[in-house]
């Protein structure tokens, strides 16, 4: 943690109370007799949206006199506002603690704050003293512990260097002697191009920050290393050298580029500049480092996707991948990083999604459609959501949305068009309830429900997984019919056998087969489970990894039907959920973790196409499938129901949507509905015996040490050994030891 970091927790950390024995603070007063903190307030500031100033008025710093501030914390004040959840900090420079405890003597302009130390707290030593910046740093309560020299010299370059040192690592000072010595070496050349970027950030700010000593060598070492006078040449200039960045420039440059976001008023600062005139050689090198010009690449980029509309499919995914290799290199710069290249980030996934949908997934067999799909084709799905996940402006959304259709719709229609009809000819290659055989389950086996785990996102969750270690594996199936909810979450529970389908079920429900109770809202599923010996595990909960147990998490289906295309921007978050809870599961000692899911989804922004289907002619109707009334005459494509094979339903016709406007839908026949990954997560740790835990090759005066500890510290052993490994002696072996474990 950085010195800053310390400080913001001491003062906030003043406000903690206990509700049994006392009220909560109505505010943090933090005294400071000789000012020594006043010149970093405004930083502090920053990251203090609570922190009020005594002094002259000025609402706009939070600053104002005594009456002023009472009046604020009161809440009396409209035109200011504080933040709700926070105790507001009242910084008093040129009081101290004793000033306000003598009330009767104190200065009428501050008397309106007297009362305020008993209705608050105050930020001060254990010893009731006031934080001098010395004594927060060397005392070890309630300060830092540092060895600080306390000679005059250090205290003043200590007080001139304070912006700076607020910025340094405390582990990094922990054993070293802080004299003046260090604190000027900091003051004047221990980081200068941070200096030089933070005073081109706030220019105002850093030189407030700082003494005349200090700014003065400010001044030398930028002329001196970079021969630039901060005072003669002001910022502007500086910040047009930052956005050419040739010679010792570039390693400023460099340094901005590491953490752009330290410095958010840069980009502005260099919008205020006047760029050199862009031509049609200019390119990253010659121009990457001014915000105008990829802007202005940002603009052309939008223009040109947004005109894909005219083409057909076919050149509308050769232009793609001409206008991407031109802003290809644009996603490297800073300008990506902060959020001002949506568009060259997004076209990045906008060129794979033209790839892949340049081959044809509407060819072969049921088979062949689901092994090309599971080779390649899910790629263009998921390169859809990235490319959707990248933006945020409505006009940006439109042009990448514009891409999107260009492509992608009639890609997925013909692959969805050929699947029905290898289907209406061949059959559903999916199973029926009478095909379906009992799910294998052992003890320490975990299944979870994730509703919606599309093939794409489920593979997104696979690689998430592998990356951290865990051993995964994948095998393909084909969701029940019709993929909805309703239908297809009790297909993949291992209950599914004590489950079937009523005749008439407008809603694709299926009951008990017992009782004729309706699963409708997953009572009686769960009561299915627990009878049958499986636990049902609530969020967060890890259960008995002895036995069996059924979660259910990461609602993608209902963020999917809430948020349309804006799902994509919300699914990354959703699988890190995921693999937290699998974590848990796994550390808890789970030896295998199954994820099923009961549907995939279609996706596409502005809306799938539109079919009609008179609703005089359905008991229900979803988006994309519905229950026709007995005896209706409908041209719809009938499938049997895969509870009841005596029971049809309609199916809209390719991709389209019995619902105007829908961006997302299921619960019809295409590869992106019906073909699901199930994952496996073998626990390799929870099925070994324990064994010793091991620490070698200790070297000591010529010797080496081997211990080794049993994972219960049941026994430990350790040897001592000659680097050439003979046996000298075994110091204690197969000792046991109590509940306390092995000493020290």
């Amino acid at each position: 943690m950085r010195i800053l970091d310390h400080l913001l927790k001491s003062i906030q950390n003043a406000a903690v109370f206990n509700p049994d024995v006392s009220a909560a603070p109505v505010c943090i007063l933090w005294p400071d007799r000789d000012k020594q903190w006043e010149a970093v307030i405004p930083r502090l500031q920053n990251e203090l949206p609570q922190l009020c100033v005594l002094g002259d008025y000025n609402p706009d710093k939070l600053m104002g006199p005594a009456i002023w501030l009472r009046c604020l914390i009161a809440k009396k004040i409209k035109e200011v506002e504080l933040p709700g959840d926070k105790v507001p900090i009242l910084y008093l420079p040129g009081v101290s603690r004793q000033d306000l405890r003598a009330v009767e003597t104190c200065s009428d302009d501050l008397k309106p704050l007297a009362e305020l130390q008993y209705r608050g707290v105050i930020w001060s030593q254990i010893n009731a003293k006031d934080w001098t910046i010395l004594a927060f740093l060397k005392s070890d309560q309630g300060g830092l512990g540092l060895d600080v020299a306390q000679d005059s010299g250090t205290k003043n370059a200590m007080q001139l260097a304070l912006y700076l040192l607020l910025e340094e690592k405390r582990d990094l000072l922990e054993n070293k002697r802080l004299d003046k010595d260090y604190f000027n070496t900091l003051l004047t050349g221990g980081d200068p191009v941070r200096d030089l970027l933070l005073w081109l950030d706030h220019e105002k700010v850093f030189i407030d920050s700082r003494g005349d000593n200090e700014w003065k060598a400010f001044i030398e070492v930028c002329k001196s290393q970079l021969a630039f006078n901060p005072l003669k040449d002001g910022v502007l200039s500086g910040a047009f050298k930052l956005a050419e960045h040739k010679g010792p420039w570039k390693a400023v440059w460099e340094r901005f580029c590491e953490a752009p976001k330290r410095y958010p008023n840069i980009p502005d600062l260099l919008c205020k500049c006047q760029m050199p005139s862009p031509d049609l050689f200019s390119n990253e090198k010659t121009h990457g480092g001014w915000p105008q010009w990829n802007e202005f690449q940002e603009n052309k980029l939008q223009k040109e996707l947004s005109g894909l509309i005219k083409l057909p499919p076919h050149e509308a995914g050769k232009k793609i991948k001409v206008l991407i290799e031109s802003h290809v290199q644009r996603k490297n710069l800073v300008w990506s990083e902060l959020g001002f290249s949506p568009l060259a980030l997004a076209g990045e996934h906008l060129a794979i999604l033209a790839e892949i949908t340049s081959n044809q997934l509407a060819a072969g067999t049921a088979k062949e459609m689901a092994q090309n799909y599971s080779n390649w084709g899910w790629k263009a799905d998921a390169a859809v959501i990235k490319a959707l996940a990248c933006v945020e402006k409505n006009s940006d959304f439109r042009a990448v949305s514009t891409a999107i259709r260009s492509i992608y719709l009639s890609w997925m229609e013909d692959s969805a068009q050929h699947l029905q009809k290898v289907v209406d000819k061949d059959g559903y290659p999916g199973k029926l309830l009478s095909d379906a055989s009992k799910i294998p389950a052992s003890p320490g086996e975990c299944i979870i429900f994730i509703d919606g785990l599309r093939f794409d996102t489920a593979k997104r969750l696979s690689d998430l997984l592998i990356k951290s270690g865990m051993q995964v594996s994948e095998s393909i199936t084909w969701a029940a019919l019709p993929s909805v909810t309703a239908t297809g979450k009790p297909a993949v529970a291992p209950v599914h056998d004590l489950i079937k389908g009523e005749l008439a079920n407008s809603d694709f429900e299926p009951v008990v087969s017992k009782t004729g109770k309706s699963l409708k809202g997953g009572y009686h599923l769960k009561k299915l489970l627990k009878d049958k010996g499986w636990s049902v595990l609530g969020k967060n909960e890890t259960g008995d990894p002895s036995s069996f147990a059924w979660c259910e998490i990461g609602d993608i289906d209902h963020e999917g039907h809430d948020r349309g295309w804006k799902l994509a921007k919300h699914i990354k978050a959703i699988l890190r959920d995921i693999k937290e809870q699998i974590d848990s599961l796994i550390a808890a000692g789970w030896k295998t973790i199954r994820i099923v899911t009961d549907h995939g989804w279609l996706l596409l922004p502005e809306g799938l196409p539109k079919i009609d289907l008179p609703s005089v002619l359905t008991e229900n109707k979803w988006g994309r499938c519905a229950a026709i009334k007995p005896g209706a005459d409908s041209n719809e494509s009938l499938y049997p129901w895969y509870w009841n094979p005596n029971q049809y339903f309609a199916l809209s016709n390719g991709i389209s949507c019995y619902k105007k406007g829908e961006e997302y839908a299921h619960g019809g026949l295409s590869l992106q509905e019906c073909l699901t990954l199930e994952l496996k997560i073998h626990n390799n740790s929870a099925n070994k015996p324990e064994s010793l835990a091991k620490i070698t090759d200790i070297k000591w005066k010529g010797l080496r040490c081997t211990v080794a500890v049993d994972g219960n510290f049941a026994g430990l052993t350790l040897d001592i050994r000659t680097q050439a490994g003979s046996l000298l002696a075994p110091v204690f072996k197969a000792t046991t030891f109590g509940d306390d474990g092995p000493p020290p």
